[in-house]
C-alpha cells in the first residue's frame, strides 16, 4: 500500500469514527437529557395520563392482612394483576363510597381485559366492620381487606406521596402494577372517563399481568 492509500484508509477510518460518534450521540442524547432533567427535579407540566405518575415506580413491601371473613392474606398475593387501591374508614363515608363505585365503573369498562384488573378496599379501622360486610355484599368482586392497626399504618406510610398519605384521607386513588410497584395516583374528584382511558392503554400495551 502506497503513502496516498495509507493517507486514505486513515481518513476513511477516520469519517467512519465520526459518523459512528455521531450515530451514538443522536440515540444517547435524548436518553442522557431525559436522565438529567429527571434528576434535576424538572417534570412536564402534562402528560398523556389522567393520573399522576409516581417516578421511579415504588415497591410496595409485603404486610399481613386479613379479610372480612377472617381470613388471611399478604399484600403480595395481590400481585400477578394490576391493582387499584383504596384506603378508607370502615363506616365509608360518602366519598369513599363514590370512589369504590368510581373503581368499579372504571374496572367494568374495561370489557375483554377485567380480568387483569382488581380493586382493592384497604380498611384502616375496625369500628364498623359489621355494617360493611352487609354493604359491600353488593360487590363480591371487591377485594376488602383490613389488618392491624399498626400493619395497615405501615402500608399506609408506603402510599405516601408529595400530597400526603392515605392516613390524611386523601381519599386518592392508587394504581399497583402487577410486581407489586405503586407507579399512578388519582386524587378523589379524578374524572372516571380520564382513569378508564389511562388503564385501558397501560392494559393495552402492557405484557404483564
Amino acid at each position: 500500500m502506497t503513502a496516498v492509500d495509507m493517507q486514505e484508509h486513515t481518513r476513511a477510518v477516520r469519517r467512519s469514527r465520526r459518523v459512528l460518534i455521531l450515530l451514538v450521540g443522536v440515540f444517547l442524547l435524548p436518553v442522557v437529557t431525559a436522565q438529567v432533567l429527571y434528576m434535576s427535579g424538572w417534570r412536564p407540566e402534562r402528560t398523556g395520563n389522567t393520573g399522576e405518575l409516581v417516578l421511579p415506580p415504588r415497591p410496595i413491601s409485603d404486610v399481613a392482612l386479613t379479610t372480612l371473613d377472617g381470613g388471611q392474606i399478604r399484600f403480595n398475593d395481590l400481585r400477578r394483576k394490576w391493582t387499584l387501591a383504596y384506603f378508607g374508614p370502615a363506616d365509608c363515608p360518602r366519598r369513599c363510597a363514590e370512589s369504590l363505585y368510581k373503581m368499579r365503573q372504571v374496572h367494568t369498562l374495561q370489557g375483554k381485559h377485567q380480568d387483569r384488573l382488581q380493586r382493592v378496599f384497604i380498611v384502616t379501622g375496625s369500628q364498623g366492620l359489621e355494617r360493611l360486610r352487609g354493604t359491600l355484599a353488593q360487590d363480591p368482586d371487591l377485594k376488602t381487606v383490613t389488618g392491624p392497626r399498626a400493619g395497615i399504618k405501615g402500608l399506609a406510610r408506603q402510599f405516601a406521596l408529595p400530597a400526603g398519605s392515605p392516613a390524611d384521607g386523601l381519599g386518592r386513588i392508587y394504581v399497583v402494577d402487577p410486581m407489586g410497584n405503586l407507579m399512578m395516583s388519582y386524587p378523589a374528584d379524578a374524572d372516571p372517563k380520564g382513569m378508564h382511558e389511562d388503564l385501558a392503554r397501560l392494559l393495552r400495551v402492557s405484557r404483564v399481568g
